[in-house]
């Protein structure tokens, strides 16, 4: 175990499983307190049990506008004030526009753009009044690069990255940090509609990362000194043509 966040307070969402567990992990293991948020209250207590004492279950249901917008005093309760906020959960949908369901489509809309904007204002008045804070997305290769077999999931991720790039230039005369790590493809819950055949593909030719190798990138981001900001860092498996 480290000591490169000792002290800090870190809020984690989609954090039962993936990149979020693994950022929680590694928060964890450099001396962080931090909340995971998911709305899998089993799994998600099993986890904090597993993580140990420094872990703290909070169970949002990300899809639900003022369990969202009313989450920061939830938050502080279990930690104190909010030194991190990382807005990782997300949806997938992969396929072509023609062919796919519009209603499936808002949903992963709403998470991944909604969800995520909305948490994040959550959060944000509490650390421009502190002046300090890092505000970390997850968002994707597919924020900067428009992926053929991924339309709508692209166009979502664009829309972090103007988030992104817009909201941190308001709040940097705060002190407040904001940044995105942009994965290449990573084994995760995500990929779970993948063709079989690609799955196997890409395990086989390396061209998939592990979580833990994205939750490494996140830790060095949070980890600069204050008056430095990783305002996107892309993170690709090597074999990835890009």
């Amino acid at each position: 175990m480290g000591n490169s966040m000792l002290g800090k307070t870190a809020a984690i969402t989609g954090a039962a499983s993936g990149i979020g567990l693994e950022c929680a992990r590694i928060l964890i293991e450099e001396g962080a307190q931090v909340v995971l948020i998911d709305r899998a209250k089993d799994r998600l207590h099993a986890l904090c049990e597993e993580l140990g004492e420094q872990a703290c279950p909070l169970v949002v249901d990300l899809l639900d506008g003022p369990q969202v917008s009313g989450m920061l005093p939830r938050i502080e309760a279990l930690v104190g004030p909010l030194d991190v906020f990382h807005a990782n959960a997300g949806a997938y949908i992969g396929g072509a526009a023609a062919e796919g369901d519009p209603d499936q489509w808002d949903r992963m809309l709403n998470l991944n753009i909604n969800a995520a904007f909305r948490s994040v204002r959550a959060v944000l008045p509490s650390m421009i009044e502190r002046k300090t804070g890092d505000v970390i997305f997850t968002s994707s290769i597919a924020g900067v690069v428009p992926v053929v077999w991924e339309p709508i999931y692209t166009a979502s991720k664009f829309a972090v990255q103007a988030f992104v790039h817009s909201t941190r230039r308001q709040v940097s005369e705060h002190g407040v940090r904001m940044g995105a790590v942009l994965p290449g493809p990573v084994v995760t819950a995500l990929l779970d509609d993948w063709p079989k055949q690609k799955m196997e593909e890409a395990l086989a030719n390396g061209s998939l990362m592990q979580p833990r190798e994205v939750a490494e990138a996140v830790l060095f981001m949070l980890t600069r000194p204050r008056g430095v900001v990783i305002r996107d860092l892309v993170i690709l498996p090597n074999s990835v043509d890009l």
